[in-house]
């Protein structure tokens, strides 16, 4: 009688640590995590790695992720990683941020980073609201959309409209590969994870800056289930903040990821 083989199909990644998770269920920042462990694996960075936590749902990112992590002040992520870089130029340099806090708070660091076309990697979820303090409005919130805030939707007369990120820093001269995927379905799943090496692929390579914004849910302050939350993230998020490559250095559009 024959055996079948066994097949190990998966594994917590080495770059990953055993710690519980403290996110909300459906949440998509795990995916993330899950995601850029398994690149820095592949890769084999992981003994090279920095990570630089903001503040928000992500704060406590230095858990999760089993190498060298610093936190940041509020929005100063990218301030704090140019430092870190330029001391150490020889390792591989992350953020990792919200979209309240790069888009807010931290605005003028990611704009000047990008700007000065530092080689560092930017890792932005988008989630439309501020996730960690409540559900407030956030730079991010679509028009109409309901937080805790703008109960009556978000009024874009007087509070203006939200910020596309990766299309405002891809008019930087000095960012490199400024990209949006999404995390609401298996294939795009496979695509933000395509975009993670690459990001790290472009700092390897010295070629400056880079950002991968991926949109995230958010089922606790939406008031949804998770499925509906990513049903809702492909039908309302996606229309206004279209998937694709906003920036691609010609150097990085010849690399073979």
């Amino acid at each position: 009688m024959e055996t079948q083989e066994e097949v190990l199909v998966y594994s917590r990644p080495e770059s990953l640590t055993t710690t519980n998770t403290h996110y909300c269920p459906g949440c998509t920042h795990g995916v993330t995590h899950h995601l850029i462990a398994e690149v820095l694996d592949e890769m084999g960075l992981r003994e090279k790695t920095i990570g630089v936590a903001s503040v928000g749902c992500s704060v406590f990112a230095y858990n999760y992720f089993n190498f060298d992590f610093v936190q940041a002040p509020h929005g100063r992520a990218p301030a704090m990683a140019t430092g870190i870089k330029r001391v150490f130029p020889e390792r591989i340099v992350m953020t990792y941020q919200g979209d309240g806090d790069l888009a807010s708070i931290g605005m003028a660091e990611i704009v000047h980073a990008a700007a000065r076309g530092e080689n560092i990697s930017v890792f932005f979820l988008n989630n439309a609201n501020y996730g960690m303090t409540g559900g407030q409005m956030a730079p991010t919130t679509l028009p109409g959309m309901k937080t805790t805030s703008s109960p009556s939707g978000r009024d874009v007369e007087t509070q203006g409209y939200p910020i596309r990120a990766s299309e405002l820093l891809a008019t930087l001269d000095g960012a490199s590969y400024v990209v949006r995927r999404s995390l609401h379905d298996p294939k795009n799943i496979r695509l933000a994870k395509k975009a993670i090496r690459t990001a790290f692929e472009v700092q390897l390579r010295g070629l400056g800056f880079s950002m991968v914004e991926l949109l995230s849910t958010c089922p606790t302050n939406w008031e949804m289930t998770p499925q509906n939350s990513l049903k809702w993230l492909e039908e309302h998020m996606i229309p206004y903040y279209p998937l694709g490559d906003y920036k691609v250095n010609p150097a990085v559009a010849e690399m073979k990821v």
